[in-house]
C-alpha cells in the first residue's frame, strides 16, 4: 500500500483506506473535510448543504453533553479535525475550564461569517450559479 496521499482516490467500502485518505490529506483537503451542514434557512438562501467551517461561524452543537449550544467558533485544529466553540468547555479537577473539542459533523452552521471577500464571492457565485440551473 502506497504511503502517499492521492487525489485521483475516489471511495472505498474499507475503513483501512477511509482513515488512510483523512490521516494522509493535505491541509487544502483537510480544509474541506471540516465542512458541517447548514441550518434550513441557510440551505434555502444558499442552495448548499453545508460549508466549510471558518472562526467567527456562529454554530449549534447538536450531539454529546453540550446538546443545543449556540457559539461561535474559536479555534479550528485542521490536524486533530477537532473544532472549539465559544462557552463550550469542561471543568477539570481544580475548577478550571478547558475548550472541549468536537467534530465538525456533530456541529450545524447557523450563521456564517462573510467579512472574507473571497468566501463571499465564493457563495454568490454558487448561489449564481445554482439558479441558472
Amino acid at each position: 500500500m502506497k504511503k502517499s496521499f492521492s487525489l485521483s482516490w475516489i471511495t472505498s467500502k474499507q475503513p483501512r483506506k477511509q482513515r488512510k485518505f483523512r490521516y494522509n490529506a493535505p491541509k487544502h483537503v483537510r480544509h474541506k473535510l471540516m465542512a458541517a451542514h447548514l441550518s434550513k434557512d441557510l440551505r434555502t438562501k444558499y442552495k448548499k448543504r453545508s460549508f466549510p467551517l471558518r472562526i467567527k461561524d456562529r454554530v449549534k452543537v447538536l450531539t454529546g453533553q453540550f446538546k443545543g449550544k449556540i457559539g461561535e467558533i474559536e479555534r479550528i485544529d485542521i490536524k486533530k479535525y477537532k473544532v472549539h466553540v465559544k462557552d463550550v468547555d469542561f471543568k477539570r479537577g481544580e475548577g478550571q475550564k478547558t475548550p472541549y473539542p468536537l467534530h465538525p459533523s456533530n456541529l450545524q452552521i447557523i450563521s456564517l461569517d462573510l467579512d472574507d471577500k473571497k468566501r463571499k464571492e465564493a457563495i454568490e457565485r454558487n448561489v449564481k450559479k445554482k439558479s441558472s440551473e
